[in-house]
């Protein structure tokens, strides 16, 4: 029995799917300040037309240029794994796999957005990139696409974990690029920000506002925004994740899947495991889909769907999605990636139309299930990781209780080498379960009050 599903350079994916195209209900569209649709030339400013045309594109598959493919081709195609061991451990006669996207130069699955934006900014003529960054994985993804293709790159790390991760900060400047804790003293939103709470631990609501500003004021024009999760084109680089496990599957004898999982903070690498799969549902397969959040930002399980901004500023557009309120602060958990207060609007219509299930998990459950997958898989993985495993540890112990031998699997989306404080305060009690009290989500969710509403438009079908 073969640990390992790998597939050759000549089958990686040649194009890329939108779920846009196939979505049983239609996504609501981003608004502007006046509550009117946005129109693709009003995010000129942010992101390079060539993005843009991607992110409100409703084809279903969109080609993948071959200077993309020749930059994929550094890690891609990524291994599938069979957890053999895990499955021992725990008695299940369910069969775990799971998609190693920790193989990629920076730990996780952000180069595969990160070097296609580079990329397709580096085609438009700007030579400088600015974003934010949370635990440090889309900053060091984004830094690394920056260097192979000569760009600058500026990295808002949100503070917290900037104090927490300090290598990845070190990982970013290996890249040459040059990381700052937000909130910072640079834009006029961190200055606001320090002046009303100069304690504060940061968030990714936070960061975006001022990497978003520090592009825009660019007199030049010669500077882009760069997003790492929440947004059409973003979620769409990543199903090269979804399309190769499809094959892999295929080689591994597996004639179907009953369950995929994956941690969702931002929505990309949900989306990159699930979209290909949750086009096989909307015409007709069986499939459980699992986005796993924690307990303490609980966007998917506790947040309304609604129109918000996507940074606290209030510089994006009006998007229709899941949301804590654009001005929440969430506690300093460690699985830093997973702080957003919004979720993608795609993966967001996915939930309202009942095709995708969100589950919450608590912090220590979490590291618990981590430690139980380092010690019989071997790997590390990270916080964010964690949240999709301790899902499915749950869900394979599920079909043990009920004798069913269910295929399971979920995106590995990242290792934890870089995150091994969490795992010391988890081994000496430091680390503790964040519940969000509802007085604190119901003052986070008062400004959206003000807002235009959005609709939760579904078929009932699912």
């Amino acid at each position: 029995m073969n640990t390992k599903v790998f597939l050759t350079e000549d089958e990686m994916p040649r194009q890329w799917y939108n779920l846009a195209a196939d979505l049983p209900s239609p996504m609501q569209p981003p608004l502007g300040p006046d509550g009117n649709p946005i129109s693709p030339d009003m995010l000129a400013p942010v992101f390079p037309m060539n993005l843009i045309e991607q992110e409100v594109s409703q084809e279903r598959w969109i080609d993948i240029p071959e200077g993309v493919q020749e930059l994929l081709r550094l890690w891609r195609p990524s291994p599938l794994y069979r957890a053999l061991r895990l499955e021992k451990a725990l008695g299940t006669p369910a069969r775990i796999y799971y998609k190693n996207e920790g193989v990629s130069p920076a730990g996780s699955h952000k180069p595969n957005t990160a070097v296609a934006q580079a990329w397709y900014n580096k085609q438009f003529g700007i030579k400088r990139i600015t974003t934010e960054t949370g635990a440090g994985q889309w900053g060091s993804a984004l830094a690394f696409a920056c260097s192979l293709l000569g760009l600058e790159c500026k990295v808002f790390m949100v503070r917290i974990s900037f104090d927490q991760k300090p290598y990845r900060k070190l990982m970013m400047q290996t890249w040459n690029a040059n990381c700052v804790p937000s909130p910072s003293p640079e834009t006029n939103a961190g200055r606001d920000i320090l002046k009303k709470m100069p304690d504060t631990p940061g968030s990714l609501g936070i960061a975006i506002s001022e990497a978003i500003e520090a592009a825009v004021t660019d007199q030049s024009g010669q500077t882009r925004y760069s997003l790492g999760s929440v947004l059409n084109h973003v979620l769409l680089h990543q199903t090269i994740i979804g399309q190769e496990a499809k094959k892999q599957l295929a080689k591994a004898g597996e004639k179907k899947v009953d369950a995929v999982i994956a941690c969702a903070g931002g929505g990309s690498n949900f989306a990159g495991i699930a979209f290909p799969f949750i086009s096989d549902k909307i015409n007709g397969a069986d499939i459980a889909f699992y986005a796993c959040e924690p307990t303490s930002c609980p966007t998917l399980t506790r947040g309304p769907f609604a129109y918000d901004f996507g940074d606290v500023a209030s510089t994006t557009p009006l998007l229709p999605m899941h949301t804590l309120g654009h001005t929440f602060v969430p506690p300093p958990i460690h699985a830093g990636g997973l702080r957003y207060h919004g979720m993608a609007p795609l993966v967001s219509q996915t939930v309202v139309e009942g095709l995708v299930t969100p589950r919450a998990f608590d912090q220590l459950e979490c590291y618990e299930a981590a430690v139980q997958w380092a010690r019989t898989e071997g790997f590390i993985p990270a916080p964010e990781t964690s949240h999709a495993i301790a899902c499915v540890i749950d869900e394979a112990k599920k079909a043990k209780e009920a004798g069913q031998e269910k295929v399971i699997l979920f995106n590995w989306s990242g290792h934890g080498l870089m995150d091994l404080n969490g795992y010391g305060a988890y081994f000496s009690g430091k680390l503790t379960n964040y519940a969000l009290p509802d007085k604190d989500l119901k003052e986070s969710l008062a400004p959206l009050d003000k807002l235009p509403k959005a609709k939760s438009i579904k078929t009932g079908k699912w």
